[in-house]
């Protein structure tokens, strides 16, 4: 039987540019295009169901959360009642799909599998030659991190698609793709990128588009959601973040720029500890009432010998290592707890105040006001303080007092323990002055400590 592809899609002419990219040689393209206007089809069917033919291989389709991509993608379906995975025709499967991996093969082996950036670990160590990444504003960063040099390798392709939440990684993204635009002739390694609004594709009737403003006006007192949403505003601060004010102001009053170390000063680290997901590291100094963030770092799936090194490797001469409380939680297998283990590497924590998520997110506004950001080094730690948002329930249609839980969190609590416990670590302060000038001395005389360095 004779299948055309696209099967059971017919592109619009605002969605023929991509595709067209796509099919001169293009390897990376930008989609940041209005809500409604078809990213989800146009990249499923039109590229997905293309390039599987093309070239024999893995191919991710990969969303913020892996629940997401089940519901968006795998049982979603078009404003016709058309699944999603039906732009597939079945006579060109293997089989039946896996529904409970939400994968399948075609019969030339290509291998198609929905993902998510919440678990990208479950296929670590494979080869895929084909992505795409959906709603990338609210994935991982450290997703595509991980994939882009394997693609880089295999000559593979990516394909990014969103509408934005603030200035954030995907912004980021979008920036570097303007300025290495993709020719066939010229560029044949650039980016594709394209931003449509509702005025370039006339996709949502007028009618919707009065009835969409008024409504969101009518729950949150501004249009600035429907900016964002359909004219693809970059500026509108993300909707729920706890600390967009805060950033905004920081931005204004230009303290988040360049905020070198300080080699006459200590540095503090401030923790949070991943056990599954990722640890995060800030690294601090202060000056009377000035409070410097000069340093960020994060990693996952590493024990505490990773982060030691990290810590050495920076040459920075320590005060405090500050962590929440749960790094004096035991383990039934030893008796030991991650604080035993890191005195055995040299860093001996001091541990943060329990306090409620709540307490600790005004700590960090009343802290926000004397911190200066440096922008360089910190960039990923600055990226998870935008992206820290309330939770939003579907139900009731409005953001929940209570944080979501996703990749921006580990650094957003990092940060958060350096707000709880700078009045706790500030009480020795004094001594650590009194003793500066000797200790420094001693650090720079001495042999490093345990492999790891003199880390207070």
């Amino acid at each position: 039987m004779e299948v055309s592809l696209p099967y059971g899609f017919e592109p619009r002419p605002y969605q023929v540019n991509i595709l067209r990219a796509l099919d001169q040689g293009c390897k990376r393209a930008v989609q940041v295009w209005h809500r409604r206007s078809g990213k989800e089809k146009t990249d499923v069917a039109a590229v997905m169901g293309r390039k599987m033919l093309e070239r024999v291989g893995s191919y991710y389709y990969v969303f913020p959360e892996l629940t997401q991509g089940r519901k968006i993608l795998w049982d979603g379906m078009d404003r016709d009642g058309m699944r999603f995975i039906d732009h597939f025709p079945r006579s060109l499967m293997q089989g039946e799909p896996n529904n409970t991996e939400m994968k399948f093969r075609l019969i030339n082996n290509s291998l198609f599998q929905v993902v998510g950036s919440d678990r990208f670990n479950t296929v670590l160590g494979t080869n895929p030659i084909g992505m795409v990444l959906s709603e990338y504003s609210l994935q991982d960063p450290m997703c595509w991190g991980y994939f882009r040099p394997i693609l880089a390798e295999n000559g593979g392709w990516a394909v990014f698609n969103f509408t934005p939440r603030g200035e954030n990684h995907a912004h980021d993204l979008h920036q570097l793709a303007l300025e290495d635009k993709f020719d066939p002739k010229t560029n044949p390694g650039g980016w594709f990128d394209e931003v449509l609004t509702v005025d370039d594709t006339k996709a949502v009737s007028q009618e919707i588009l009065d009835r969409e403003r008024k409504e969101i006006k009518r729950l949150y007192g501004n249009d600035a959601l429907f900016l964002q949403e359909y004219y693809c505003s970059f500026t509108v601060p993300i909707f729920g973040a706890y600390y967009a004010e805060q950033i905004s102001k920081a931005q204004r009053d230009k303290r988040i720029g360049n905020v070198p170390h300080d080699p006459a000063l200590l540095v503090d680290t401030w923790w949070d500890l991943g056990v599954n997901d990722r640890t995060a590291i800030w690294f601090t100094q202060s000056v009377a009432q000035e409070l410097r963030a000069i340093d960020y770092f994060e990693g996952s799936g590493q024990g505490l010998d990773y982060y030691a090194k990290a810590l050495q490797d920076r040459g920075y001469v320590y005060g405090k290592h500050v962590a929440p409380h749960d790094i004096t939680v035991r383990e039934l297998t030893n008796g030991k707890s991650r604080r035993d283990t890191a005195r055995t590497l040299g860093i001996d924590f001091a541990v943060a105040p329990k306090l409620p998520v709540i307490d600790g997110i005004d700590s960090v506004r009343a802290m926000f006001p004397r911190v200066w950001f440096d922008a360089t080094r910190c960039k990923e730690g600055l990226n998870a303080l935008k992206n820290y948002r309330k939770q939003y329930d579907d139900k009731r249609k409005t953001y929940l007092n209570v944080p979501y839980h996703d990749w921006s969190s580990n650094g957003a609590d990092a940060f958060r323990t350096w707000a709880v416990a700078r009045d706790y670590v500030k009480k020795d302060r004094r001594a650590w002055d009194e003793d500066h000038h000797d200790k420094y001395a001693r650090a720079q005389a001495r042999p490093r400590i345990k492999g790891v360095g003199v880390l207070g």
